[in-house]
């Protein structure tokens, strides 16, 4: 019997070769979204105090600056936060917004 002795197509030798690749992976920051906080006529001022302490984790002073501005220009940034939080938080604050009979608005726009 006679022994096969085809060449490889590539004109190699046959033999096997094993090459070691490094493959780098980028990671993407994840989209950041600003939770916003609508002014009303009809809401208290110390009730956005308290829900901007509550939900945004603010001292009392940080959330007084947060509900003037706020009062003052229609609308005032309470954080950034990826999507699944901002959405959390906007969802948190319209239900205790809800509960307590306010009108106060939340909502959450891409930055």
């Amino acid at each position: 019997m006679a022994k096969d002795t085809k060449k490889p197509r590539d004109g190699g030798t046959g033999g096997d070769t094993d090459v070691a690749t490094k493959t780098k992976t980028v990671t993407k920051k994840p989209n950041l979204y600003r939770v916003l906080m609508l002014n009303d006529d009809y809401t208290p001022m110390e009730f956005v105090v308290h829900v901007v302490m509550r939900f945004f984790q603010k001292n009392h002073d940080e959330a007084h600056q947060i509900m003037l501005h706020v009062h003052n220009h229609g609308v005032g940034e309470c954080g950034v936060f990826t999507y699944e939080i901002a959405e959390t938080k906007v969802t948190q604050v319209m239900d205790f917004a809800l509960k307590n009979q306010h009108p106060l608005q939340c909502v959450m726009e891409k930055k």
